[in-house]
């Protein structure tokens, strides 16, 4: 992305912490312009702040609960109101249940689809027709190795990001010769916060290697590179990429029976 002529507008979700945040950089040092969303008005006044003074790009702050009804569709408009054209979008906003199915209260199972799958779906719905009209644009989800197999205790979690991950190969195949690329970010264990509070409900999750947790500027570096080649899938680490592959080739019945084997040891 960084042979551009002209400055894209980058909008980021979950842009206070984490792949969000790391992604923000990636953008800013490739000169773009910035709109940055999350709930926390506060942390993305800080980014923003640092991201201007480092970079000297352009930062718009837009809080949102994409997680609440109709909030995708007022983003949209406040974003058409202040005559904001996104040229690249990053769906990066989610949340993560570490627990059993049936330990898990179900309007947390709702209130991570409304975010991880709905959110979603209608920023697409939002976003990617003045793309296509346009004839430019990128997205980048955000999905995970989870999307690839079964995750006892994540359950939910790996079915959300199985659907963004269909969704975007799907949108890859239509999305083709319009000028708009699309992909899906697909790490596995990242260090951020999201990582951190799964640890506090399974303290296991705390002593797992350091080879085993991926780096998220790395993490990030890769998705934005990926995205600027409009790469349909990218998993970053080669340990990932391995298991992904292996999973694909693996029996249903057979990655079933290892997922609940390992985590039962986990648990």
């Amino acid at each position: 992305m960084a042979e551009k002529t002209r400055r894209d507008t980058v909008l980021v979700t979950g842009a206070s912490s984490g792949i969000g945040e790391a992604l923000a950089h990636c953008a800013a040092v490739d000169g773009c312009a910035l709109v940055l969303v999350a709930r926390s008005v506060d942390k993305l006044e800080v980014l923003a702040q640092r991201l201007v003074a480092d970079h000297g790009v352009p930062v718009r702050v837009m809080p949102a609960d994409l997680g609440r009804p109709g909030a995708a569709a007022a983003l949209a408009a406040e974003l058409r109101r202040r005559r904001i054209a996104v040229d690249v979008l990053i769906n990066n906003a989610g949340i993560l249940e570490n627990a059993t199915f049936v330990k898990t209260p179900a309007e947390r199972h709702q209130a991570l689809i409304d975010l991880n799958v709905s959110a979603l779906t209608a920023l697409l719905a939002e976003l990617l027709p003045p793309m296509v009209r346009r004839g430019h644009g990128r997205v980048l989800n955000v999905a995970s190795i989870a999307a690839f197999q079964p995750v006892p205790t994540l359950a939910t979690y790996a079915a959300s990001k199985a659907f963004v991950l269909s969704l975007t190969e799907s949108l890859a195949e239509e999305l083709a010769g319009s000028g708009v690329s699309i992909t899906a970010l697909c790490p596995g264990i990242t260090a951020t916060s999201m990582l951190t509070g799964a640890a506090a409900s399974n303290p296991r999750l705390a002593g797992l290697p350091k080879f085993v947790v991926g780096d998220v500027e790395r993490v990030a570096r890769d998705g934005w590179r990926a995205c600027g080649r409009g790469q349909v899938i990218k998993v970053p680490g080669a340990a990932n990429l391995a298991a992904t592959v292996g999973g694909r080739a693996t029996p249903k019945w057979l990655l079933r029976r290892i997922a609940g084997a390992v985590t039962r040891k986990a648990m």
